[in-house]
């Protein structure tokens, strides 16, 4: 487990995770190939490809040259695409089509680390028109993605602005680091690709996620935690981990414990007087409970990581 509390005069921390195969199973812009098909965005041949592409992408990840070819190819397809539709189609089919998506130990990491008073940042080399409102339904932070040049008639024109992506990735986390006064050395990143090796190398805490063979044993010769998530599950699906409330709410929290309290006590002496013939039978259930949790060392394989230092 995450340590719940930090301590406020230290500076401040982060969780920066990769999107794609680390807290989503598929690829995010590849799974809309559907929507935007029907949306008519993408001819047949278009999607067609698109779910090749995203099959290759699960077989076998990505490495370099297959993110540039994929890079390519999608901005080719996306020029002239009109931007609000586009975000109309990804609000649309977002939770239906993401929501299954989302591993449970990725979720589950989310909330610990905000319990644990870190910002989560996701970045991502998908488009921000996708990876924006990824962000805010698993309540990050921050995002960083890439974008796209739109032009005057709100049109993509097929160029990158900004390009989210290897050594890129990593300029973005120290630059929120100097602009938000995160300690990178107690700072944690989360990847399945060789192609992050930059972003994970700048902060304290690295670890791979369902890593390609180049990342698993670059983890392995550093002796990062190498991480199995293997369950997708809805939010709404799932039970949330503990989550630390604010002061405010931990106050209003331990008076309404308090005051509880009290009643129950004034409802157990009430309960003592009575006659015992008059108390009603009642029947003893069992309570099952689990626990899960872990560690990973020096290239061993957990679902969950080990303390924060």
């Amino acid at each position: 487990m995450l340590w719940l509390v930090e301590n406020h005069s230290s500076p401040r921390t982060a969780a920066f995770f990769d999107l794609d195969k680390t807290v989503i199973a598929k690829s995010s812009t590849l799974t809309f190939g559907k929507s935007f098909y029907q949306g008519g965005l993408i001819n047949r041949r278009d999607a067609l490809r698109t779910a090749y592409t995203q099959f290759v992408f699960l077989v076998g990840g990505a490495d370099h040259d297959q993110m540039e070819r994929m890079r390519a190819y999608l901005s080719r397809l996306c020029k002239g695409w009109n931007v609000q539709q586009v975000k109309e189609l990804v609000a649309e089919t977002l939770h239906e089509l993401i929501d299954p998506l989302i591993y449970d130990e990725a979720a589950s990491l989310i909330e610990e680390h905000h319990a644990a008073g870190r910002d989560v940042v996701i970045v991502s080399t998908s488009g921000a028109e996708v990876v924006e409102p990824i962000g805010e339904m698993l309540g990050a932070d921050r995002v960083v993605a890439t974008r796209m040049v739109v032009g005057e008639d709100g049109c993509f024109t097929g160029e990158i602005g900004y390009y989210a992506y290897g050594p890129t990735k990593a300029e973005a986390v120290r630059e929120l680091a100097a602009s938000e006064g995160y300690d990178l050395s107690r700072c944690f990143a989360y990847s399945d690709s060789a192609t992050d090796l930059p972003m994970l190398e700048a902060v304290g805490h690295p670890y791979a996620v369902n890593p390609d063979r180049a990342l698993r044993r670059e983890a392995a010769a550093r002796e990062w935690p190498i991480l199995a998530f293997d369950r997708p599950v809805r939010l709404k699906q799932r039970v949330p981990s503990f989550r630390m409330p604010p002061r405010p709410a931990l106050m209003a929290a331990a008076a309404i414990g308090a005051a509880a309290a009290t009643a129950g006590l004034v409802w157990y002496a009430s309960r003592r007087r009575q006659p015992a013939l008059a108390r009603p039978t009642r029947t003893r259930a069992a309570l099952g409970g689990s626990a899960r949790g872990g560690s990973a060392r020096g290239g061993s394989t957990s679902s969950k990581p080990a303390p924060a230092a």
